[in-house]
């Protein structure tokens, strides 16, 4: 009898494993899909939006990286906004509180020290002057360092965004969401 029960424990372990394995393919599965979505959403918007205004390319890499910082920061926003408000309806502070942790200086910071093995010359090139920039604006609520790269990483987005290299703007928005 002793045993019976011990196989029936078993049993139900290995299959409660067995759901908590296809669970977590499931919701894997589904994360894919739903990065799609938002990611061909956001693409769309941005061509529309692009589209509206005539920039060269030759004239994108005339702006100060200031200038490509301020538009790449609300790109930025943007697409943060949209991909947490796609995951679901809850409250807008809720909402505020996890943009935070995506836009916030550090962890822009972060995103462009894990992105550098992967851009082009000319994208560290724009990373550089970004960060090499001298903005009048001090930092709140992190040091001058997080602040230079997260200016060197926002200025990255608004210059592909102006160039309107969606693809490979696209490419550096996903790399950026995607926790290591």
């Amino acid at each position: 009898m002793i045993v019976m029960k011990t196989r029936e424990k078993n049993f139900k372990f290995y299959i409660y494993y067995i759901n908590g394995i296809l669970y977590n393919v499931l919701i894997q599965f589904i994360k894919y899909f739903y990065l799609k979505k938002v990611v061909w959403m956001i693409s769309d918007f941005f061509n529309k939006m692009t589209g509206e205004f005539n920039y060269k390319p030759d004239e994108v890499r005339q702006l100060s990286p200031l200038v490509l910082a301020y538009i790449g920061d609300a790109v930025y926003e943007v697409f943060i906004r949209t991909m947490l408000v796609t995951e679901g309806n809850v409250p807008v502070h809720v909402l505020h509180k996890r943009s935070i942790a995506y836009v916030k200086a550090k962890a822009q910071s972060d995103v462009i020290h894990r992105i550098m093995p992967f851009l082009t010359e000319e994208e560290l090139g724009v990373v550089r002057r970004g960060r090499n920039a001298k903005s009048a604006t001090v930092p709140k609520n992190a040091d001058v360092s997080e602040y230079r790269y997260a200016t060197g990483f926002e200025s990255l987005i608004g210059f592909l965004y102006l160039k309107k290299d969606y693809e490979r703007l696209m490419d550096i928005l996903r790399m950026a969401i995607v926790k290591d």
